[in-house]
Formats: structure tokens, C-alpha cells, sequence
């Protein structure tokens, strides 16, 4: 009779932790440090199969972290049947202060035994490629953001601010930083390498921006891209990140369900008939809740029920049917975000605003548009 064993694996980029645990003895055995390399996890499981007596299925696990998918599909590349939990749903009786990594081996193992957890989805080779170049774009961006934070502490500490117009990083704004001049020789030079810094990082966001304009009009995202930039707030940087981000909408059953994984409904902290909510709960996807959250703060400007000429070109060429629905989501959501603001503080309308856009978002990639 084939018995199954579950393997919970404790996994670091300096060593691996695996254990075996069997439901019908209710024992974790096996327990084993090891190298971090794939092989030793597969040289280990056959030698647990030996001492059991050669009939074992093994199903392993670990939980998401920095190694990513990596682990994952090594393993299932030599035919082992492996899941990635995600940490935030998986059930534990851990007590406070007693933490290692045999116990947390241990409790992964217990956790796949008793399917006390919610496997991670594991993207496509090339969702994963275009979300990894997606993400070091974002990451130019917080560069770029970190020299413009910079070079303005810069000015302000040595008397200089921008008085000729309104808003910082204009032409005009960038042309009164070229022509300061602060009467020191190494005052003149420092400015000058801040300046360098920073046009080196914008052109490079620039080039990384047009990369990502060509993936999503690869024939593999095209037609979803199309579909998602007929919102208000939402690009093909926007919409491709989505996409990769999340792969596969259908696993989503409803759209709670999908603003749950996005950490964007309130929390509870109730106890007895006491019921308190508290903020978004900003469990799952960083990534995606945070450029809903931007996309948001567009329905705070325009007038409710204009369209503006960019998006009438982004929907250009949609089926009728995406077009109303999506028109039908922007008014919504532009007359939401102004009646919250005129009752409360602008985040909690554009929160609100994210919520429900990210609804309209999973009926647009389910075919849920009627």
C-alpha cells in the first residue's frame, strides 16, 4: 500500500531543513540539514524511501520567500510534486519564543498533511521574465526618486527654492537647476553630479518604459492590456504588471476574493458584540495594490462623465461590450471618489476608489461584463 509522506522543507540561500511527517503515526522523523542544492533534497528523499520500503509518494513544500519559484521547479523538473505555501495562510499552534528552523520544517510538513494553507500560484517561465524586467524598472523609478529627493535637500540647504512656478521637475524647474550658481567651485561641481545623476536615471526609466510599451503588444498580452486601459488610471505599465503579477484571474472565485489577495479590504477587531474595523489589511500582492492605489488617484481629477482624449485613443479598437463596461466602472468610481472626499480624507476615497476598481479589473480579465 503506498503511503503518503509529506516533506516540509525550511529553505535559506545558506542551507535547506527537511523533515518527513507521516498522519497515520502522527511523527515527524527524518529531520536533516543540508546544503542548499535541489540534489541533496532528492538524494534525501530516496534514501527515506529505501528505509520505508520503496512504496512512498512524497508531496514538499516550503514557504514563499526569497527564493522565489526557483526551488520549485528544480524540484518538479525531477518529477516531484512540490507546492509553495503562502505564509500568511498557513495554520500554527507555534508559542512565542521557541523558533527554529527544525520547528518551522516541522510545521510545514503539518500544515501540507492537514491542507491547513493556501498553495502559492506559480506564473508561467515568461510572466515570471516580464514581471522580473517590470520590477527593475520600478526600481530605477525609486532610484530616480531618490536623486530627485536629494538634489532638492541639496538647494534647500544651501538657500536655493524653485520660486518661478508651481511644480518641481518641469522644463522650467529643470532649467533653474542648470543655470544656479552658488559662488563656491565645489558647491557648482556637486550640483552638477546631482544633475548627472539624475538625467542618467530618468533616461534609463525612459528606455525601460518603451521596453515595456513593446512586451504588451506581444501577441501573449496584447488583447488583456487593450482590455485593462480602457480604466481610467491604468497604462500598459500598469496593466502588464497586472497581468504577470497575477496570472491567472480565474483562481480568483469572486471578486472579494480578489481584493482579499490584494490586501485591500478592512480588517476586523471585534471581540464580543464589540465590532471594530481597522485599515486595509495589505496582506498579498504589494506590488499590484500599490499601482491600483496610483491608478485611484486619477478618479480624484475631471470632470464625472468627460472622457479624456488619451483614453478614448486607449480604448480605441476594444469590443463595444469592454468599452461600456469599463466606461460604466469609470463613472462609478469618479462619482464614489468625490462623494467619499466631500465626506472624509482624500486616501480613504482613493482607497475605496482601488478596492472597487480592483472588482471591475477581476470581471474584466473573468469575462464578467454583462
Amino acid at each position: 500500500m503506498t503511503s503518503i509522506i509529506y516533506v516540509g522543507m525550511d529553505v535559506h540561500t545558506t542551507n535547506y531543513t527537511v523533515c518527513c511527517y507521516s498522519i497515520t503515526t502522527d511523527q515527524v522523523f527524518a529531520t536533516a540539514t543540508m546544503d542548499p542544492d535541489h540534489m541533496n533534497i532528492v538524494k534525501y528523499l530516496n534514501r527515506v524511501d529505501r528505509e520505508l520500503g520503496g512504496d512512498c509518494q512524497f508531496l514538499c513544500g516550503y514557504e514563499a520567500g526569497s527564493l522565489g519559484y526557483s526551488l520549485y521547479h528544480q524540484l518538479t523538473h525531477q518529477r516531484l510534486n512540490c507546492v509553495i505555501l503562502a505564509p500568511t495562510t498557513m495554520a500554527t499552534t507555534r508559542k512565542k519564543g521557541i523558533k527554529n528552523d527544525k520547528r518551522d520544517a516541522a510545521k510545514i510538513a503539518k500544515c501540507l498533511a492537514y491542507n491547513t494553507y493556501s498553495p502559492v500560484y506559480v506564473p508561467t517561465d515568461e510572466d515570471i521574465a516580464v514581471k522580473e524586467y517590470i520590477r527593475m524598472r520600478n526600481d530605477a523609478k525609486d532610484t530616480l526618486k531618490r536623486y530627485k529627493q536629494q538634489l532638492l535637500a541639496f538647494c534647500t540647504r544651501n538657500g536655493r527654492r524653485f520660486t518661478e512656478g508651481r511644480n518641481n521637475w518641469t522644463r522650467k524647474h529643470l532649467t533653474w537647476l542648470a543655470k544656479l550658481d552658488f559662488g563656491i567651485a565645489i558647491l557648482n561641481e556637486t550640483l552638477q553630479e546631482y544633475l548627472t545623476l539624475y538625467h542618467q536615471a530618468a533616461e534609463k526609466v525612459e528606455l525601460f518604459d518603451k521596453r515595456i510599451e513593446e512586451l504588451s503588444h506581444t501577441e501573449r498580452y496584447e488583447e488583456k492590456v487593450k482590455k485593462l486601459t480602457c480604466f481610467i488610471g491604468i497604462k500598459a505599465h500598469t496593466a502588464l504588471a497586472t497581468i504577470v503579477e497575477i496570472g491567472d484571474f480565474i483562481r480568483f472565485p469572486t471578486a472579494q476574493q480578489f481584493t482579499s489577495y490584494l490586501g485591500l479590504v478592512p480588517g476586523e477587531d471585534s471581540s464580543g458584540n464589540s465590532i471594530q474595523r481597522t485599515g486595509i489589511t495589505k496582506a498579498g500582492n504589494t506590488h499590484v495594490r500599490k499601482l491600483l492605489v496610483e491608478a485611484a488617484q486619477c478618479y480624484s481629477r475631471g470632470k464625472i462623465g468627460t472622457k479624456p482624449k488619451a483614453l478614448k485613443e486607449r480604448q480605441a479598437g476594444n469590443d463595444t461590450k469592454v468599452i461600456a463596461y469599463a466606461d460604466r466602472a469609470n463613472e462609478r468610481l469618479k462619482r464614489k471618489c468625490y462623494r467619499i472626499m466631500f465626506k472624509s480624507k482624500r486616501n480613504i476615497a482613493v482607497t475605496a476608489v482601488a478596492r472597487e476598481l480592483a472588482c471591475f479589473i477581476w470581471g474584466m480579465m473573468t469575462n464578467n461584463i454583462a
